[in-house]
């Protein structure tokens, strides 16, 4: 999703994301805004962690309340009102790739279930927000992975284990395709056919990316198009 579908500059992103969250919870939840903001890099790490035995939503608000000292779940509720409105001031650092949509039409034009396999660290109206800010629809998707639905994360393989037998389908006719050479790429060992898209790449470890199909959405989109034009002449 967010780099791959979604076009970001990731830094400054999170910045107005954070920004936004703090302005809209701090004050109600007298907390100093530093302290709100460490407890959400917890629960995120947290939930990086997960090893399974729960869902990363229980994950997350176990890691924000003990950094935080405190219960917030009263504020669960709010946490999505959020997502649903003040959220929006993070759009501002993202973008629409129209290869992104014009790839998901052709997909499903031939008839591929498509998987929105972005790391589950969110809520489902943040994801779904994000969704729309690339120019899609979440009724586009066979499935999408939330904090509500998962029980790992990236780069866990068990994350990728999980949606093959949530969605019944096969890792070996399955392609997983990010900009995270990390948290994406490692799906291939799993047996997925793999593509990482640059425009907005992720490679913390300066990795060469040599082993990888790998090039622009449009890249990704012609070769699709010509991948799937077989089908209809052969």
């Amino acid at each position: 999703m967010d780099g791959t579908l979604l076009p970001m500059d990731l830094k400054p992103f999170i910045e107005l994301y954070l920004q936004a969250f703090c302005q809209k919870f701090a004050s109600p939840m007298q907390l100093d805004p530093q302290k709100l903001v460490k407890g959400i890099w917890e629960g995120a790490a947290a939930m990086g962690q997960n090893d399974g035995s729960c869902l990363n939503r229980e994950v997350f608000w176990e890691a924000l309340n003990r950094c935080c000292g405190r219960d917030l779940r009263m504020y669960e509720k709010d946490f999505d009102d959020f997502y649903r409105n003040e959220f929006a001031a993070a759009k501002k650092a993202t973008w629409e790739n129209p290869y992104a949509a014009k790839t998901i039409r052709l997909l499903k034009e031939h008839g591929r279930r498509l998987i929105v396999a972005t790391n589950p660290i969110f809520p489902m109206a943040a994801t779904y927000a994000r969704i729309c800010w690339a120019g899609l629809r979440p009724q586009d998707f066979d499935y999408i992975t939330v904090y509500d639905n998962c029980s790992f994360s990236k780069p866990q393989l068990h994350y990728y284990r999980d949606i093959c037998s949530f969605c019944d389908i096969k890792p070996e006719e399955s392609m997983m395709i990010g900009n995270d050479v990390d948290e994406d790429m490692c799906a291939s060992r799993l047996g997925m056919q793999t593509y990482l898209i640059t425009d907005c790449l992720i490679n913390r470890g300066g990795k060469s990316v040599d082993s990888f199909a790998h090039g622009s959405f449009r890249d990704l989109y012609e070769k699709l198009q010509g991948e799937l034009s077989k089908y209809i002449t052969d």
